[in-house]
């Protein structure tokens, strides 16, 4: 089984994918870095993950070039494209920028893709270590449906586990603290015996690192087995500014929350949040409106999901700032505990939903109440919903308004807004 200890909170920090997609570059990391730094770090936001395609020198944004050639070393391991990432030049890989990175306080982390790379295959070159040759490693048989750049490998063969070693060998050097492995996590139990080979190869390779698994959704059925082998497991495919999709998280959190804590963290993927694409269109920024931000921040908070920025923060507005810095929500995501569905309902008048948590550390319950209809409407519940006794006072998460604590509360939300709540017992 995989180490928690150092993931006993649900982690915060950024990723380059709905900014950047596979075109990231140095200056653009360092940048983002710095700016998380400077105004995030102080609320718990830390880790800063470049995302795929790293390797390809000529990477366009969002879209794969099939059979790109990629920076490889004489192994077989991927290297960052120095062109992309000058720091990387001379065989350093990406130690300069992680260095960089840990030296503002903040942790490092990169995409992998599963298997190794077709180009090491197609070159036949030697694993690290070992008289065999990629090609005999690799199964050629398990290519990724969106990328061809890599081969899966065949974990019966002792060839794979050197393989993984070699490369996660690699990335404790490098200095990363964060491995986001795509192209595995919706991909079981088809790969479970590589995913293994994986998992035992981090956990053996001298440094403590995040192990989270892409694209989802993942499997209910193998709930075990992610908790076995890795910290962060994605609950849905990509999820983007779109309210149908964030709607649908609503039953995937139902589902999930059961296994949320300790180290595990079904990962609702990264919020698309201010500018998003910019390799596409520099102005384009997210399509959730106000209350949404509400609705989406307010979920993955109660339920525990990883927190990862997916926008270019140097274009943060006060708004998004306000939302990512909010002390009181923040404090849910990382004292909820138990957090669970109380209820759904539909009505002629639209949709609510009501979920509630308790604290880790003081007496009381959390309540978080969604407005999931069309139109805006009053939403209430009672307090025995909750099953508070000798309640005190509430407080609104958002405006930090006190509130007494009635029998019933009810609230005007606005459509597809949302209300927290902190209600102290005595």
């Amino acid at each position: 089984m995989i180490k928690k200890q150092h993931v006993m909170t649900a982690p915060m920090g950024w990723n380059s994918w709905d900014c950047y997609g596979g075109a990231v570059t140095e200056e653009i990391v360092r940048q983002n870095a710095e700016f998380m730094a400077k105004y995030l770090k102080p609320y718990g936001w830390e880790y800063i993950v470049v995302d795929i395609q790293w390797s390809e020198p000529d990477s366009l944004g969002h879209v794969y070039r099939p059979f790109s050639e990629l920076c490889m070393d004489e192994y077989g391991r991927l290297i960052p494209a120095p062109n992309r990432f000058p720091s990387a030049a001379d065989g350093k890989g990406f130690a300069p920028l992680a260095e960089y990175v840990h030296s503002l306080g903040l942790k490092f982390g990169i995409h992998i893709m599963r298997g190794i790379p077709r180009q090491a295959a197609w070159k036949n070159c030697s694993v690290y270590g070992t008289e065999y040759t990629a090609r005999e490693v690799a199964d050629p048989s398990s290519i990724c449906a969106w990328n061809p750049d890599m081969h899966g490998v065949d974990p019966k063969h002792p060839g794979a586990k050197a393989y993984y070693d070699s490369i996660f060998a690699l990335y404790a050097e490098w200095g990363v603290d964060f491995i986001k492995c795509d192209d595995i996590c919706r991909e079981l139990p088809r790969c479970t015996d590589e995913l293994r080979l994986m998992s035992e190869s981090l956990q053996n390779c001298g440094r403590d690192m995040v192990f989270s698994l892409s694209p989802g959704p993942a499997v209910p059925e193998l709930s075990e087995l992610y908790k076995d082998v890795a910290h962060m497991w994605r609950i849905t495919d990509d999820f983007w500014d779109n309210w149908h999709l964030l709607y649908d998280m609503f039953s995937r959190a139902k589902t999930w929350c059961i296994h949320t804590g300790a180290g595990n963290w079904p990962d609702a993927d990264m919020l698309p949040i201010g500018a998003l694409r910019q390799c596409k269109n520099p102005d384009i920024r997210t399509k959730f409106t106000q209350d949404e931000h509400y609705t989406m921040m307010t979920l993955w908070s109660i339920f525990r999901s990883p927190l990862i920025i997916g926008s270019e923060m140097t274009k943060m507005d006060d708004f998004t700032m306000s939302v990512l810095t909010n002390t009181d929500i923040l404090e849910m995501h990382r004292a909820a505990r138990n957090a669970h569905e109380v209820w759904r309902r539909k009505s002629a008048e639209g949709e609510a939903i009501l979920w509630t948590a308790n604290h880790a550390e003081k007496p009381g319950r959390y309540a978080a109440l969604f407005n999931a209809g069309e139109r805006d409407a009053e939403i209430g519940f009672a307090l025995t919903e909750l099953e508070l006794t000798g309640a005190e006072n509430a407080t609104n998460l958002w405006t930090g308004e006190s509130l007494p604590a009635d029998e019933i509360l009810r609230f005007n939300i606005p459509k597809h807004g949302a209300v927290a709540l902190w209600i102290s017992e005595k």
